[in-house]
């Protein structure tokens, strides 16, 4: 090769495996056909990306001297975001915000960062894609803000971390990472070299600094976020912004959290002014109910700590095609295919030659087994054209042989359920031998489908 020629490798785009040739199979995560072709440069090989300053140099501590302070974390003023987040945001972490575009990822951002400016924190809007008069219009509709938030339109890293360290800001936002560029790096901004080395240059910054940075990630038809996968892997925590962007209601769910529980969800509704909390999901997520009508049943699925109450949908009918059509929206297909099995082998129910669908209402994602019961009771009600009584809630996970199992933090979910004024919970028999008795509901504990559906 000839001397100051750059070479070029190739990078799976799924998880950042780099190799000399193509593979058509990626060793890393095995997925086909993700290797793409980009130029490596041996500059940023030599030089490293950021200047170490003395004063921040660590030396090794022992676990005992490592003093711990009640006032580590820094409250965004958003309750719904401080839920996901653990409590508030911890100095020095570096936080990965993704979403389809259009859904409000940089508004809820500069509402963050307002309400962080009026507590006197100093804030630093890096933007990419926006230009100033843009995000002042932004800014104008979410409400007012003070000195403390500066404003920069810059994709150039260098220049970012000259800016960075020259006004030492405590958080830092980035918007967006596929924006961003290394000169050492011979690549596209958005390429998976160059998305790369930019978080990588922030993550170093964000711990030799103190500085709590968060970066703005676009997501891909699948939903994940682009770029390589090991981008997940460097940062503290992984937000995703979920809805459908033509609807007013947001999801805020954390898949990722180094200082706090993982799913945990934040729910939030889409106005004109910007994004506005909604303190009870529950209660959000059950308005609008029909009376009396089969097939609808309410059950109680887990967000991390929060309870949250949904609305099952079924709809069985028999099909004039010789092989039946099931649908399933808002949680997994095959499991609703599994429960109908069981339904047919256990109780004889013949839905074999029925179409069925199954919706979650509220545009909710639910992959909890707790669902299970309420899955079975709305088909059955559906198909036996019988109503439940809409003051009934159901949780419990349904095994192959029929049986309904136990599941975690039932006293929260039928406490939960008695806030909002139902009068019945049907729980497994496990959870219901063990629950203390609550008054002003009625707990009945059941062993099998066949003692839930006797109720209805």
């Amino acid at each position: 090769m000839a001397k100051g020629k750059r070479a070029t490798s190739f990078f799976c785009s799924n998880c950042g495996y780099e190799s000399p040739k193509w593979l058509g199979q990626c060793p890393g995560c095995r997925e086909w056909n993700t290797f793409v072709e980009e130029p490596t440069g041996t500059a940023a090989l030599k030089k490293s990306s950021v200047r170490t300053d003395g004063s921040f140099k660590q030396q090794p501590a022992v676990l005992s001297e490592i003093a711990m302070r009640e006032d580590e974390r820094v409250s965004t003023g958003i309750g719904e975001l401080d839920r996901v987040l653990g409590g508030g945001i911890v100095q020095g972490s570096l936080t990965l915000v993704g979403g389809d575009p259009g859904i409000g990822k940089s508004t809820l951002l500069l509402q963050m960062c307002r309400f962080l400016a009026l507590a006197g924190h100093k804030v630093l809007y890096i933007s990419g894609e926006e230009s100033l008069k843009q995000i002042k219009m932004r800014a104008e509709r979410i409400g007012t803000f003070n000195d403390n938030l500066l404003l920069y339109c810059e994709t150039n890293l260098e220049i970012i971390e000259e800016t960075i360290r020259q006004y030492t800001p405590e958080m830092v936002i980035i918007d967006s990472i596929q924006t961003m560029f290394n000169e050492n790096v011979s690549a596209a901004p958005g390429s998976v070299s160059q998305v790369r080395e930019s978080t990588g240059i922030l993550l170093r910054l964000a711990k030799g600094m103190g500085i709590s940075v968060f970066i703005v990630g676009h997501v891909t038809k699948e939903g994940t976020v682009a770029g390589p996968r090991v981008l997940e892997h460097m940062v503290d925590t992984v937000l995703y912004f979920e809805g459908d962007r033509h609807a007013s209601y947001r999801i805020l769910r954390g898949v990722k959290n180094r200082f706090g529980s993982t799913n945990e969800i934040g729910v939030f509704e889409m106005l004109e002014e910007g994004l506005k909390e909604v303190e009870n999901p529950s209660e959000y997520m059950l308005s609008g109910r029909p009376k009396d009508a089969c097939g609808c049943i309410v059950a109680c699925s887990m967000e991390g700590t929060r309870p949250l109450m949904i609305e099952i949908q079924a709809l069985v009918c028999h099909s004039s095609f010789g092989i039946p059509r099931r649908q399933a929206t808002g949680t997994d297909f095959n499991r609703v295919n599994l429960l109908m099995a069981v339904l047919e082998k256990r109780l004889g129910l013949q839905m074999s030659g029925c179409d069925a669908y199954v919706n979650i209402a509220g545009g909710m994602r639910i992959q909890e087994p707790a669902v299970d019961l309420g899955i079975v009771l709305a088909l059955v009600s559906s198909f036996k054209n019988r109503s439940i009584d809409e003051k009934m809630m159901v949780f419990g996970e349904v095994g192959l042989s029929g049986e309904v199992r136990a599941v975690s933090m039932a006293d929260k979910r039928v406490q939960e359920a008695k806030k909002l004024g139902f009068t019945t919970c049907v729980l497994p028999k496990a959870n219901a031998d063990v629950l203390k008795e609550t008054k002003g509901i009625r707990i009945v504990g059941v062993s099998g489908v066949q003692d839930a559906i006797d109720l209805i």
